[in-house]
């Protein structure tokens, strides 16, 4: 029996052409139109729902908790939403300064709301509790909104509904704070547009589910056999902690583990809403395809959490290096190395620490920055590795690298070695900067 036939069976044209004379009925009558319908409808239900129990967790503030108060919250979110769309149909004619810089003034706005909630006393009144719910959701959709104006600065937002728009701007089938799909664009682009396209989408939608399942189980057998009390491997959160204290051996093989458990753990959740969307006639990219055979650092950064290397590149690198074309084209090495350093560096701490919603609206900005301290470090070597790595395939021109298994297998390794070692600083633990340097040092015999 021919393996690929089966894991690549929605490829198969037998099976293809068994999809549809068998769905053939259903896949006619599930036409695009219907199929966005059933997204947007989703997705009004979720943007209800979501800040009304985001709101019920975060009972500590004094965020809305009665239904007057919840309804303006959801009302003022949409109404956020609406006019970003508007704003990206008829980007044209906007202000100068904003068809320039259209996502520094979103973020300027977002951190605006923050001011005014910093200098304005608790208790206020009503408004400031809904002003409060609009700072912790609002960076769930930021990067939505973002893509959004983007649309609209690139003329590809005119004409379009905020019907469909909500099919990306509040996405029923969930995701972080990273878009999954990215924009409607992007989506549009890669839709199914007849029955065989719809059968090909399903068939690789009903794949990624299946080795989504097979993921939360690989990861569940992970959790029982190494991890824990008297089991082989100790976590690298405990590790980490201990500092120079943690035996090599057991350090080298969590730190491995370690990687090998983080790939599965978002392959599983990216597959599943992958999944959904090519269910749904939208055949977009994996957010997660194999980087545990990538053999180079920057094809492992590709692989690995495509979606929000994208955001990255989206927001930080084309911007910046566009923008140092004039500037610094005598030194194109320093150019792509700007720009790398924008993206992984400066992007990447950024897109985190609005992650710490919690602690932006109370003014403790200072608070979120200390407690990303190490996930700095992470990023600057991250930075660096990718600009090594870029430079590298820039040196070889395209020139093929050696397929002798034993090149290969070095390749992947230290793609390996280098994500494990730099993930010491991305461990969520509370072990100081210092401790993971001895732990990082103990490694290689040095403590």
């Amino acid at each position: 029996m021919n393996i690929n036939r089966i894991t690549q069976f929605h490829e198969d044209p037998a099976v293809v052409d068994w999809w549809c004379s068998h769905l053939g009925g259903m896949l006619t009558w599930f036409n695009p139109s219907r199929r966005r319908a059933i997204l947007a409808i989703a997705a009004v239900y979720v943007g209800v729902t979501s800040p009304v129990q985001e709101m019920a967790r975060l009972d500590d503030l004094p965020v809305p908790s009665d239904w007057p108060g919840l309804a303006s919250l959801v009302l003022a979110l949409f109404g956020i939403l609406w006019l970003t769309h508007r704003t990206a149909v008829n980007f044209k004619y906007l202000p100068a300064t904003i068809r320039r810089h259209p996502q520094l003034i979103l973020h300027l706005m977002y951190w605006g709301t923050l001011a005014v909630l910093w200098v304005s006393v608790p208790g206020a009144g009503a408004w400031r509790s809904v002003l409060l719910g609009i700072a912790l959701i609002f960076p769930y959709l930021i990067w939505r909104c973002g893509y959004l104006l983007l649309a609209g600065q690139h003329g590809r937002a005119a004409g379009t509904r905020f019907a469909d728009q909500l099919i990306v701007l509040w996405p029923a089938f969930g995701g972080t704070n990273t878009p999954y799909g990215k924009g409607l664009g992007y989506l549009s682009g890669l839709e199914a547009k007849n029955e065989e396209e719809l059968a090909r989408s399903q068939l690789a939608g009903i794949k990624l589910i299946i080795l989504s399942v097979c993921w939360y189980i690989a990861l569940d057998a992970m959790d029982r056999v190494l991890y824990g009390p008297g089991n082989p491997v100790p976590s690298m959160t405990q590790l980490v902690a201990q500092g120079a204290q943690s035996p090599a051996p057991e350090a080298w093989a969590s730190l491995y583990c370690e990687l090998v458990r983080r790939v599965l753990h978002l392959a599983a959740n990216g597959h599943k809403i992958i999944g959904i969307l090519r269910l749904f006639g939208f055949n977009v990219f994996r957010n997660t395809y194999k980087p545990l055979l990538a053999e180079s650092v920057l094809e492992f950064w590709n692989r690995y959490y495509y979606y929000f290397k994208e955001i990255l590149v989206a927001f930080f690198f084309i911007p910046t290096f566009t923008r140092l074309g004039g500037k610094l084209r005598r030194w194109p090495q320093l150019r792509l190395f700007a720009a790398v350093f924008a993206a992984a560096f400066i992007g990447n701490m950024y897109y985190h620490l609005l992650e710490f919603e919690s602690f932006l609206v109370t003014g403790g900005v200072l608070d979120a920055i200390y407690a990303l301290r190490s996930r700095f470090f992470y990023c600057l070597l991250l930075a660096i590795g990718l600009y090594v790595s870029m430079a590298r395939q820039q040196t070889r021109g395209g020139e093929p690298q050696s397929t002798d298994r034993v090149a290969r297998f070095s390749r992947i390794f230290g793609v390996w070695t280098f994500f494990s070692l730099i993930s010491i600083w991305n461990v969520k633990c509370s072990a100081p900067f210092f401790t993971r340097v001895e732990f990082f040092l103990g490694l290689f015999g040095f403590m």
